[in-house]
C-alpha cells in the first residue's frame, strides 16, 4: 500500500460516518466494499452512496457491497457503534482480511484491545474522527459539519502504512494526520466527548443550552475527565476544552443524544463506563461523572 496506489478499502458499517468515507474514497478512485446487512447491501449495490454535503457537494458514488468480507483488502474502516461492534465483526473474518489494516473509528478507548485480540495487533490502527454526518436512509448520507478531521494512530503499526493511508484519506477530502502517541490521541477525544455526550443526553438539550444552563456541571465534568486522561498518560487542558465547547454552534448535539432521541442503544458504557473504569484503576474521584452515568442508566439507557 502506497499513497499513489488505488486501494481496496472495506467499510464496516456504511452509516453516517462510514457512508461518507466510503463515498469520498470511491469518488477519489479507490475500490470500496461496504459491509452491511443484506437489505442495505442490496440498496448500495443498486444505487451507490448518495451524499449531501455543504463541504463536498452533492454526489453519488458507486461502491461494492456484501454481507461479509471475502477477500483481502488494504484497510478495513470500522465505523459501527460500540453497541453493535461484536456482532458486526462477524462480517470481517480474520482469515479474509489478509495483511489489511483494521482502522476503528469508534468512540471510547477500550475497543483497540478487543480488536487486537481478534486481528493482528500490529495491523490495528485506531483513528479518531471529528464530523457530524447522518445516515437518513440506507445509502443516503447528510454531512452537516463544515469539516471532516481524522487522527490516525497505532503504536505497533509500521509508520509507512499509517502515512500511506493518511495520504489516501487526505486526498479524498478529510483533513488527516498521523499521531505518534495512541493513548494521547484516543484520550484527547474521550476527555472532550464524555462531558459533551453525558450532559446533552442527560438534560436532552443542545450544547448551547447545556453550556449556559449547566455551566457548573460542565466545568466539573471537564475537570474530572482531564484528571483521568492525565492519569492514563494523556495530559488534557480543561480550559481549552471549555473554549472548544463555547466555539461550537449552539444547536450542536452529541451522537449519544441523537441516539437517545431516536430510541437507539446508547454508547453509555463505551464512553461513561470506560471513563469510570479508568478512574477506578487510577484512584481518581469522579463524583459528577458517576452521578450522570448512574442517572442515565436509571432512566433506562
Amino acid at each position: 500500500m502506497t499513497a499513489n496506489d488505488a486501494l481496496t478499502v472495506a467499510i464496516l458499517g456504511p452509516g453516517g460516518t462510514g457512508g461518507l468515507l466510503a463515498a469520498l474514497l470511491a469518488r477519489s478512485g479507490h475500490r470500496v466494499i461496504c459491509l452491511a446487512g443484506e437489505e442495505t447491501a442490496r440498496t448500495l449495490r443498486a444505487s451507490g452512496v448518495r451524499v449531501r454535503s455543504g463541504q463536498f457537494g452533492d454526489f453519488t458514488a458507486r461502491v461494492e457491497a456484501d454481507t461479509e468480507l471475502r477477500e483481502p483488502v488494504d484497510a478495513c474502516l470500522v465505523a459501527v457503534k460500540q453497541t453493535s461492534l461484536d456482532a458486526a465483526l462477524d462480517r470481517v473474518p480474520p482469515a479474509a482480511l489478509g495483511d489489511g489494516l483494521v482502522v476503528p473509528l469508534l468512540n471510547g478507548v477500550e475497543h483497540p484491545a478487543a480488536l487486537r485480540a481478534r486481528y493482528r495487533p500490529d495491523r490495528v490502527a485506531p483513528a479518531v474522527i471529528r464530523v457530524e454526518s447522518t445516515r437518513v436512509a440506507p445509502g443516503v448520507i447528510e454531512h452537516g459539519s463544515p469539516f471532516v478531521e481524522v487522527d490516525l494512530t497505532g503504536d505497533a503499526v509500521p509508520r509507512k502504512r499509517l502515512d500511506a493511508l493518511a495520504q489516501v484519506l487526505a486526498d479524498a477530502g478529510p483533513v488527516t494526520r498521523v499521531l505518534a502517541d495512541e493513548t494521547a490521541a484516543l484520550w484527547a477525544k474521550m476527555s472532550f466527548l464524555a462531558p459533551f455526550a453525558l450532559l446533552t443526553t442527560r438534560h436532552a438539550l443542545a450544547l448551547g443550552d447545556v453550556r449556559t444552563l449547566y455551566r457548573e456541571e460542565l466545568t466539573a465534568l471537564v475537570a474530572e475527565a482531564a484528571v483521568v486522561s492525565s492519569a492514563c498518560g494523556a495530559p488534557a487542558d480543561p480550559a481549552q476544552a471549555l473554549a472548544r465547547y463555547d466555539a461550537f454552534p449552539a444547536h450542536t448535539k452529541s451522537s449519544m443524544q441523537r441516539d437517545a432521541e431516536a430510541g437507539r442503544p446508547l454508547e453509555l458504557d463505551a464512553i461513561g463506563g470506560a471513563l469510570l473504569r479508568a478512574a477506578e484503576r487510577h484512584g481518581v474521584a469522579v463524583p459528577v461523572t458517576a452521578r450522570l452515568v448512574r442517572e442515565l442508566r436509571t432512566a433506562g439507557h
